[in-house]
């Protein structure tokens, strides 16, 4: 998933090829414990570090050189950051990006493939209860309603937006929706919309969905009895941004949007009344001249600080957040200690930050200092083949 001269992954099936790379440049980056027992890996609101293991699901590309067999298991020690491999949970393919159901029963990850999909695991045992179309080619995020009662999926390759309803087991349902972006016209460079991130915002009221392609996020009601989404508005960046991750401050007035083509982090307005996001300056990532392809953007639960991966630069930019929000201040960047980090994600409880490393197959963890805003290294990075996502819980 990048852009501005980032070629895409091969597809398997029909399509796979160089062709089929070309035609979709954008979603794939450049080339160059036991089973946890029920009710024990919930993510829940608390913040306290629970003592012992904690479960860490990681996301690979199977089809790709080199890549896993399925979604990796792991755990790591909440006081030392260390993290220690128990197997894969194998019949899962390509699953790229993981999400978990609010009661922490359930994980279910895309298959990003060009024949798109969602699928289910339920945790206790590892089973996988199935897997739905998302009507369009590969999908490179989801999300689960609050209610648990819906998962939301965003389809890079045709630009749309996909809407399953989750049974009481887990397991999901057939779509219910699908809304393709077809207008505005896509940004510089572009041939079509690419969604790449879909959300639901902090107050439940609506949910958003962040296109690459067209440089704009969408908001959307959803209909919880029907499972369908109306559009209520829209927001556009500069041309040829290319946005693709927005993360919310906790106070959720205000979100932070990465903008993997032009190397910057622009600060958003939100009002949950009209669900109306307004896009405002955008941010430097500190990396200096040429593209770092920022990635992801993460802030930490009390709200003074945000974290940024950038890829092609292989650092985490640190801001200090203001304003109540409505700011963020460059503190400077980190070595990842990785190559071309994909994806990062805070542990629940906000003490450690995981960055999943697509091209040095390994995820490289820090101690977060919530207070400072600093980041520790935890220790050499464990490896997992083709790292594009890491999910602790």
């Amino acid at each position: 998933m990048g852009s501005g001269g980032v070629s895409r992954r091969r597809f398997v099936g029909a399509v796979a090829g160089g062709a089929a790379a070309a035609a979709l440049a954008g979603c794939q980056d450049p080339p160059p414990p036991p089973p946890p027992v029920r009710g024990t890996a919930t993510p829940g609101p608390s913040r306290e570090a629970t003592p012992g293991p904690r479960a860490l699901y990681l996301g690979t590309y199977t089809s790709a050189e080199g890549g896993g067999e399925g979604i990796g298991v792991a755990s790591y020690d909440v006081r030392t950051g260390r993290v220690t491999g128990s197997g894969t949970i194998s019949g899962v393919g390509d699953p790229s990006f993981l999400a978990v159901h609010p009661d922490g029963r359930t994980l279910y990850t895309v298959n990003e493939r060009e024949d798109g999909a969602v699928t289910a695991v339920r945790l206790a045992d590892r089973k996988v209860l199935g897997s739905r179309s998302t009507g369009g080619s590969a999908p490179c995020h989801l999300s689960v309603h609050p209610s648990g009662r819906w998962l939301f999926s965003a389809n890079y390759g045709t630009g749309s937006v996909a809407v399953h309803p989750v049974a009481a087991s887990g397991a999901l349902g057939e779509r219910t929706d699908l809304v393709t972006h077809s207008s505005p016209a896509p940004g510089p460079g572009r041939r079509g919309p690419h969604a790449h991130q879909v959300i639901t915002s902090p107050d439940g009221g609506h949910v958003l969905a962040v296109d690459l392609g067209t440089d704009t996020v969408y908001t959307y009601r959803l209909d919880e009895t029907g499972g369908t989404l109306r559009e209520v508005s829209r927001a556009r960046t500069r041309p040829g941004a290319g946005p693709r991750h927005l993360t919310f401050h906790p106070g959720g007035r205000y979100a932070y949007l990465a903008n993997e083509a032009d190397n910057t982090v622009a600060v958003c307005a939100y009002d949950p009344g009209s669900g109306r996001v307004t896009v405002g300056e955008a941010r430097s990532t500190g990396t200096g001249p040429g593209t770092s392809y920022p990635a992801q953007i993460v802030v930490t639960a009390n709200g003074r600080y945000a974290f940024l991966a950038n890829r092609g630069h292989n650092s985490l930019s640190r801001y200090a957040v203001e304003a109540d929000g409505a700011r963020l201040g460059l503190l400077g960047t980190v070595p990842v200690g990785g190559d071309f980090p994909r994806q990062i994600a805070l542990s629940p409880d906000g003490g450690l930050l995981f960055a999943a490393n697509q091209r040095s197959g390994d995820v490289t963890v820090f101690h977060v200092d919530e207070d400072k805003g600093e980041l520790r290294r935890a220790g050499a990075p464990f490896a997992s083949p083709v790292a594009v996502c890491a999910l602790p819980l």
